[in-house]
C-alpha cells in the first residue's frame, strides 16, 4: 500500500507561512535540498487543496506556466491531484481537480500501485485527511522562529492522532527534522 506523507517546513511554532503567506524566513541549506532530493525520488504523486495550489502556480516562472495545448502533451512524472468545489479544470498536463470526498479519493488511491505520495501545503486539506485516516507520516522541518501568526500546519482533525517518532535530527541554521509514524486506533 501507498504511504501518504504530509509535512514541510514549519516555524517552531507551528506555521507553515506567514500571514502574509511570506517565507522569507525559511533556511535552505545543503542538508535539506539531499534530504528534499531523495523525498521525491520516492513520490509520484502530489496531494494539495486549491489555496495551495493557486499559490504554487503564482510561485512559477512565466517559462512553467505554458500550457500544453495538444491531446500529445506529455503527462509530467509526478501527478496533481487539487482538492476544490470550485476550482474549474485547470488544462494543465498531470493536474487533476477532485471535487469527490477527498477521504475517500485518497483511500482508493493509496491501493493503486505507483510510488508513495505527498501532501503538501496548508493545514485544511490535511485536517480532513488526517480526520479520514489516510495520513500514514508527519515530517516536519521545524525552523527556530515563533512567526506569531500564520498559516497553520495543523486544524483541529476532530479526534486524537498519536505519532510515534521515528527520525530526529539537528540539520544546519538550527533547524530540526522530526519525522513520525502516524498510529492507526
Amino acid at each position: 500500500m501507498r504511504i501518504v506523507t504530509y509535512g514541510g517546513a514549519v516555524s517552531l511554532d507551528g506555521f507553515l507561512a506567514a500571514a502574509d503567506g511570506g517565507l522569507d524566513w525559511l533556511h535552505f541549506s545543503a542538508d535539506v535540498q539531499q534530504i528534499m532530493a531523495d523525498y521525491w525520488k520516492t513520490i509520484d504523486t502530489i496531494l494539495m487543496g486549491r489555496k495551495t495550489y493557486s499559490v504554487s502556480v503564482a510561485l512559477r516562472s512565466p517559462k512553467k506556466q505554458k500550457r500544453a495545448t495538444s491531446p500529445k502533451a506529455k503527462v509530467p512524472a509526478i501527478r496533481t491531484y487539487v482538492f476544490s468545489r470550485t476550482l474549474p479544470p485547470t488544462g494543465e498536463p498531470g493536474v487533476e481537480v477532485v471535487t469527490d470526498d477527498a477521504g475517500a479519493f485518497v483511500r482508493n488511491l493509496k491501493q493503486q500501485s505507483g510510488k508513495d505520495i505527498c501532501l503538501m501545503g496548508g493545514g485544511e486539506l490535511a485536517q480532513s485527511l488526517l480526520n479520514a485516516g489516510v495520513v500514514d507520516k508527519v515530517g516536519l522541518n521545524i525552523h527556530p522562529v515563533l512567526l506569531g501568526t500564520g498559516i497553520p500546519a495543523f486544524r483541529d482533525p476532530g479526534h486524537r492522532v498519536s505519532l510515534r517518532l521515528t527520525e530526529c535530527r539537528r540539520l544546519d541554521g538550527g533547524c530540526i527534522l522530526a519525522d513520525y509514524e502516524v498510529l492507526k486506533a
